[in-house]
């Protein structure tokens, strides 16, 4: 996997805590730099750590299915990307409160980066360093949560559903390319 896909795939997986940011910051009201630093390193942290998890997960039985890795990583991309999209035309408003405590941005964090989990199996099919990409996707969504706060609080909720369509198109395409080139039709 490429510097390109990787950065393509972390904005897609940003995405879900990038609308939760939205939200936060539109409840927080006014909001400064802690606000901002504090989701993006909760965001962050756990995205870079639920792939990490999934790798050591994935690794322990990718022997046993690199005939039909591909696959899987297609499907758990699709599925991801699909629920994504989803979420993105629901009509169901979900409610965020302005608390940027402990309790409230664990269980946020922990929802925000399911997806971020089965990623971490399909790098494991895919031999990815799990470290720098680990990284890489944190450090994404730190940037994209702390913007999140502060667009949240000046613009509101207007962009939630927009980015949450946009990260389950770009999770989509991108299980639909590692598909296609496993199979040979790219290459």
């Amino acid at each position: 996997m490429g510097l390109m896909e990787l950065f393509i795939l972390a904005v897609g997986l940003s995405m879900d805590a990038f609308a939760v940011s939205i939200c936060k910051g539109l409840a927080g009201g006014k909001v400064g730099a802690r606000e901002m630093g504090l989701a993006g390193i909760w965001f962050g942290g756990f995205q870079a750590l639920m792939p990490v998890l999934g790798y050591i997960l994935g690794a322990s039985f990718a022997d046993y299915i690199t005939a039909f890795d591909h696959w899987i990583a297609f499907v758990l991309l699709a599925v991801i990307g699909g629920n994504m999209i989803k979420e993105a035309f629901s009509e169901e408003d979900e409610e965020v409160d302005n608390s940027f405590g402990v309790k409230t941005m664990f269980v946020m964090s922990v929802a925000t980066s399911i997806d971020a989990l089965a990623v971490g199996i399909t790098f494991a099919f895919l031999k990815v360093n799990i470290v720098a990409a680990a990284i890489f996707i944190g450090c994404t969504t730190f940037v994209f949560s702390a913007a999140g706060v502060k667009i949240g609080s000046v613009f509101g909720t207007r962009y939630r559903s927009k980015a949450e369509l946009a990260g389950g198109v770009i999770l989509i395409l991108l299980g639909l390319k590692i598909l296609l080139e496993h199979l040979g039709f790219l290459g």
